[in-house]
């Protein structure tokens, strides 16, 4: 979805908050459906334990360079990514290429999180942790909605109203959501289905607030001010 967003093809989109600052000129922000890590977040994980110090010079496999895990990992290790020894592998076979070897250090995003420990791995680092304690205790900010601006401005609002709505809808009536979600949940039971939903679908998908608005600033600026986010975008949401 960043690939296609970046591309002008969707009218709207979900998409990472990296992603969102390379194509901000064409997309508003939609205030619902963000996805927050509060308090936790993406993480680096691998066979044992290692420091930051030791995973800046460890081959890391990567589940995308648009995503906002990614971003997190250069601010993280303060390493743009051509300084980064890294491989892209789709983030559901993290794991396998981690245990097999091709990589020492795995980037995780999805559910991932919750599972890794049944993978015989340990975390080294919780990027939604660490955001936090650098932070004030804000959420480290990973997706978000999208609309093209070609669409007009009223009907925009008129869309925005019902994607809150929905969302709205469905925090109201959680245990229907779940069981609908599993079919798209990757083989997730419904026990770790309803624990993922609640890590990432929540008050702050509902509406970011200022605080949620005020880190995806933090987060972009961060990235602009190391040359990784090349423009720094004014944030423009459908109000």
């Amino acid at each position: 979805l960043n690939e296609r967003a970046s591309r002008g093809e969707l009218d709207i989109s979900a998409i990472s908050i990296h992603a969102y600052a390379h194509v901000c000129g064409e997309y508003a922000l939609l205030p619902s459906g963000a996805s927050m890590g509060d308090g936790y977040g993406p993480m680096l994980v691998a066979r044992e334990k290692f420091s930051r110090q030791e995973i800046a010079s460890l081959r890391i496999a990567v589940p995308g360079t648009m995503t906002s895990a990614f971003l997190a990992l250069q601010l993280w290790l303060g390493k743009k990514g051509e300084q980064i020894d890294y491989t892209v592998v789709p983030f559901d076979e993290i794991f396998k290429t981690v245990n097999e070897g091709l990589a020492d250090v795995g980037l995780i995003i999805h559910e991932g999180q919750l599972t890794f420990e049944n993978e015989g791995l340990v975390c080294c680092e919780d990027f939604g942790v660490w955001w936090g304690r650098e932070n004030d205790g804000l959420p480290l900010p990973l997706g978000g909605n999208v609309i093209h601006k070609r669409i007009p401005p009223e009907e925009r609002k008129v869309i925005s109203d019902v994607l809150e709505r929905s969302i709205r809808y469905s925090l109201e009536h959680r245990a229907e959501a779940v069981e609908h979600s599993l079919q798209y949940a990757r083989d997730m039971g419904i026990d770790l289905a309803d624990k993922f939903v609640g890590m990432y679908v929540n008050d702050w998908t509902l509406d970011y607030g200022e605080p949620g608005r005020e880190s995806i600033r933090r987060f972009l600026r961060r990235g602009h001010e190391m040359g990784v986010v090349p423009e720094l975008p004014e944030l423009e949401f459908v109000e």
